[in-house]
């Protein structure tokens, strides 16, 4: 049975993260906010940071639940940008926090995941050393997790998001040759 009063603390939490920064966040304005006391907010969380470590993790799963099949890195970039693009305010809230690191460490999760199960698909079969298939990996999700990065810091104008997919399409068959380039050495 899921538990009612995490959920309302999480929920709250989000919504005020829409509206305000972080550092102008207190306790008592997510308990005033869900209608219960402290101690039941310190009953299920230590603090703020350990609250959006919890909502940040659940966000991630979610997400990487979501995509169990790509097809292409358009799609790993997609993936990666879904969450930040749905909760604008509240990734530029966190992103501009002290608690950055967190957000980053979700985002790194996620490209990590979309791109294992895209590297998965293409690679499947093919008779590549397992170095290189950890190479690929690394080298895709650095670009899914740079690329993202990217257009968060820039305040995911539209323009940018218009340039990284269209970095995507210019990469487009990269990935095929790299595979290519694995199988004959």
């Amino acid at each position: 049975m899921p538990n009612f009063t995490k959920t309302a603390i999480k929920q709250s939490f989000i919504k005020l993260l829409n509206e305000r920064p972080m550092k102008q966040i207190t306790v008592r304005d997510i308990v005033e906010d869900c209608g219960i006391n402290r101690n039941s907010f310190y009953y299920h969380f230590a603090d703020i940071p350990t609250l959006l470590e919890e909502i940040i993790t659940d966000e991630a799963t979610a997400i990487i639940n979501a995509h169990p099949h790509i097809d292409s890195i358009d799609e790993c970039v997609a993936a990666s940008m879904e969450f930040a693009r749905q909760n604008k305010r509240l990734v530029m809230h966190i992103y501009q926090s002290v608690n950055r690191e967190l957000y980053e460490h979700y985002l790194w999760q996620v490209t990590e995941a979309v791109v294992t199960v895209y590297a998965d698909k293409l690679l499947a079969g093919h008779p590549i050393r397992d170095e290189d298939r950890r190479l690929f990996i690394r080298y895709y999700k650095c670009v899914c997790f740079g690329l993202t990065t990217e257009w968060v810091r820039s305040g995911m104008r539209e323009d940018m998001e218009q340039d990284m997919l269209r970095i995507c399409e210019l990469k487009r068959g990269m990935a095929e040759e790299m595979l290519k380039r694995c199988m004959e050495s």
